[in-house]
This record gives C-alpha cells, sequence and structure tokens, in this order.
C-alpha cells in the first residue's frame, strides 16, 4: 500500500474538496494510506521567515510530503486559477532551493467547483508549476468535477454510484503511476 499526501486547497470547514478528499479515502482505502497535509496554519509565504526559521506548520507540511510515495492535489478553482492556499503550499514545500520536497513525488490533481468545466482551468494552471517543481504528473484521467447540491448526500458520501466508480478508476490509475514513478 502506498502513502499519499493529500493537499486540500482549501481552508474551509465544509468545503466541497475537503468533503472530495474524504470520499476519495474512503473509495481508496484498500490502495493507499491518505495522509491530509494540514495547511490551517500555514503563512503567507514569505523569504523573511525562510532566511530565519521555518516556521513549524511548513516544516510539519514538508515532513508529510517528503514521507509520501505520492501525492495528491485536490483544488477548488478561485477566479479560473489556482487558489492561494494551494499555491502558497506548493511555494512553501520547494524551498529553500535545493530542498524541494515536491521532486520526483509521482502527483495527480484533481476538483470540483461551481462551473460546468469544474476545475479544468486551475488545473490547466497548476500542471506547469508541478511539471517545472518535478512532480511525475499523471495525465490521464483526468477528473473535472461540477458541484451540485445533490452531488453528496446527508452523511457527505458522494451520491452517484457512476461517479463513486469513475473516481475508483481514477485511483487505480494514480495506483499504478506511483507504483511506476515512486522514488527508490
Amino acid at each position: 500500500m502506498f502513502k499519499l499526501a493529500v493537499v486540500v486547497g482549501s481552508l474551509r470547514k465544509k468545503s466541497m474538496n475537503r468533503m472530495l478528499a474524504d470520499n476519495l479515502s474512503r473509495i481508496g482505502s484498500d490502495l493507499f494510506s491518505f495522509d491530509r497535509v494540514n495547511l490551517d496554519d500555514v503563512p503567507l509565504f514569505n523569504q523573511d521567515l525562510e532566511a530565519s526559521a521555518f516556521p513549524e506548520s511548513v516544516t510539519q507540511m514538508k515532513a508529510t510530503v517528503a514521507a509520501a510515495d505520492g501525492v495528491l492535489i485536490v483544488s477548488p478553482e478561485y477566479n479560473r486559477s489556482i487558489p492561494a492556499v494551494t499555491k502558497n503550499a506548493i511555494d512553501w514545500a520547494s524551498r529553500p532551493p535545493g530542498h524541494n520536497a515536491w521532486a520526483g513525488k509521482p502527483a495527480a490533481i484533481c476538483g470540483m467547483g461551481l462551473s460546468s468545466v469544474g476545475t479544468a482551468a486551475m488545473q490547466s494552471h497548476l500542471r506547469p508549476v508541478a511539471v517545472m517543481l518535478g512532480m511525475v504528473l499523471m495525465g490521464q484521467p483526468e477528473v473535472y468535477l461540477t458541484y451540485s447540491k445533490d452531488f453528496f448526500d446527508a452523511s457527505e458520501k458522494i451520491a452517484s454510484e457512476s461517479t463513486e466508480k469513475f473516481l475508483r478508476g481514477f485511483l487505480e490509475n494514480f495506483s499504478d503511476w506511483v507504483k511506476q514513478h515512486k522514488m527508490a
């Protein structure tokens, strides 16, 4: 079983992407152990902080990413781009130069948004950043989910069996990807 660092690009407690990440953890519990990266206390990137001492929250985040076999980014789309929370996590974990926690990590991106194309624009902006930082990014299948009020049931589980089946296939493909590309 592979260990995944899961980056949820939203701080909101009832975030649809947090619920999506929770469902992915349930659906793929036989494939991965899911370790949520805590971004709640990560400050905005500031090179002055980096020069003195990394904040404890950043040290913990980097350790979670470093210990993982792969990275799963589950993020919303804000104004057709990458949310600040997601980008901030990426920036901090890539620092300082020569100590990039993302380098060589098999990675996948998915997300849920309100638009009819889900998080397609955010993912198209995030992909070149991930590749530049050395993540080994899975290209297919892509997951662009559109939120609707009946997407989750009352217990916050995905209501549609076909969506669960699709996400199971995504996770199986990602498991194969991690097996093929994980660092020794």
